[in-house]
């Protein structure tokens, strides 16, 4: 079974070229709209409770932006692992930039973009607003449902791209293998 993710030695160089280009575009304008929203959110809201006043803005339903600091990774677990994630969000995001260049699958180019994006976005905070030592930062969110953890945009890229990345392997048509017969199987 062969796969459209698959690195192919018969790739040419500026089919690579091209892919990584689409890739890092892909990640860079997600770093900055992350960056943005999150100086955004820094100045607008204020990390207090939603109980004190001005501290949280209402959006529609049970949406909110509600300023909080997350050290930990996802769920605000593995709190203080700080440095452990950012050697995986840096080996992560390499490695997805790699497959990105060697594939032509425009839809996993872009996918492996976002995921990677989301990746130096929450790295980002870690290194620019650490002040405990080596990627101590605390990654800033601020989208808040009230039902679910409090998160950011490049949370949305990783989860969104992660989801993505499954559909799209998923329903990527395979080519089919024949099938060998055995030699207990009679013809």
């Amino acid at each position: 079974m062969t796969s459209s993710v698959s690195p192919s030695p018969r790739l040419p160089t500026t089919s690579r070229r091209r892919s990584l280009a689409t890739a890092v575009a892909v990640a860079f304008a997600l770093i900055v709209v992350d960056q943005l929203t999150k100086e955004w959110a820094l100045r607008a809201l204020d990390d207090a409770p939603c109980r004190v006043d001005g501290a949280c803005i209402d959006v529609i339903w049970t949406l909110r932006f509600n300023l909080t600091f997350n050290p930990g990774a996802s769920f605000s677990s593995f709190t203080g692992g700080g440095p452990v994630l950012g050697v995986i969000a840096t080996g992560m995001t390499i490695y997805l930039l790699w497959l990105a260049a060697n594939t032509v699958d425009r839809w996993l180019i872009v996918l492996f973009g976002l995921v990677a994006g989301g990746a130096v976005g929450n790295l980002a905070d870690r290194v620019f607003r650490a002040d405990d030592g080596f990627l101590s930062g605390e990654v800033v969110d601020f989208i808040d449902f009230q039902f679910w953890p409090i998160f950011n945009v490049a949370d949305m890229a990783v989860v969104g791209g992660v989801i993505g990345l499954m559909f799209r392997l998923w329903t990527t048509e395979r080519d089919p293998q024949p099938e060998v017969p055995s030699e207990s199987q009679e013809p």
